[in-house]
């Protein structure tokens, strides 16, 4: 069994390395080629470009003997890179699994409520609203071309060297305050976990919520994170007032509590971090300098 990855960022890569001993050969794209090369030097990837001007022409033919799909390259103004390029190749092979990785972001602004699967999606910023559209042609293509195609929604991800220990550490964290306003987040392994699970247990057309137990303040995770590590903590900083980029300032116009339980009763996830105490724990030691 074959795997390839579009895009191989924090989250796929992660995924890779932890099930590589499932696959007899995976190869991956990253967005140029000194960079294919220098991943391909740390691991035992084979690594291919995948730029915004050309690709390696050799993905075509990866796709060919590839089995297991996951599709982590983000979408450009245009939509689905990976779709606008290999839609046939890939609706060609003998691929039986394809994992697309999305956003919680799709469901938009719930008013602090609980949502699941169930609940319709409805994006507020344009970023959330191609991504919705991409989620969709990656299902049509599952139904056209008798693939199965998951679609996995995670919340904010954090784990090993990206996670609020490294941010207080470095002094980029801000305790930022939003009345009410809550975040639900999952660690990269458990995400590694999920992805297994559902290669194990295909079902097409599938959309997953992936994301932990207990949505919380983010001031709070930021209190919980000093606390462990002994750090002072940033001041507290009033959202209205608050140095932001726009995409970040964009979260906090989304409040919303996600519920995992699908993940749990189809796919069989126990999570290894079910909440940020637990995950903050055990990154603890590989921050602590």
């Amino acid at each position: 069994m074959n795997l390839f990855v579009f895009g191989l960022g924090f989250t796929a890569r992660h995924f890779a390395i932890r099930e590589a001993h499932r696959f007899e050969t995976v190869r991956a794209t990253v967005t140029d080629q000194a960079r294919a090369e220098a991943v391909e030097s740390e691991t035992a990837f084979r690594m291919r470009s995948f730029g915004p001007e050309a690709d390696d022409p050799r993905i075509a033919v990866d796709l060919a003997d590839t089995d297991v799909l996951l599709v982590s390259a983000p979408p450009d103004r245009g939509g689905d890179t990976v779709l606008r390029r290999y839609r046939d190749a890939i609706a060609a092979s003998r691929i039986t699994w394809i994992g697309y990785l999305s956003t919680i972001g799709v469901y938009g602004d719930h008013g602090g409520a609980w949502i699941d699967e169930g609940t319709e999606p409805r994006p507020k910023s344009g970023r959330s609203r191609g991504r919705l559209a991409v989620e969709e042609a990656w299902l049509e293509l599952g139904r056209e071309g008798g693939k199965a195609v998951q679609v996995f929604r995670l919340s904010g991800i954090y784990g090993p060297g990206r996670n609020p220990l490294v941010k207080l550490r470095e002094g980029k964290s801000q305790r930022i305050i939003k009345a009410g306003q809550v975040f639900n987040r999952i660690h990269v392994d458990d995400i590694a976990t999920t992805l297994s699970a559902s290669v194990e247990r295909p079902r097409p057309g599938a959309v997953y919520n992936v994301t932990d137990d207990e949505p919380t303040p983010p001031q709070v995770v930021i209190e919980h994170a000093a606390s462990l590590a002994g750090l002072p903590l940033p001041p507290e900083v009033d959202f209205e007032t608050a140095d932001l980029s726009p995409m970040a300032r964009s979260f906090y116009g989304e409040n919303k509590r996600v519920r995992n339980r699908l993940i749990r009763e189809e796919l069989g996830v126990e999570l290894a971090y079910p909440t940020y105490r637990e995950g903050l724990a055990a990154l603890l030691p590989d921050t602590s300098g």
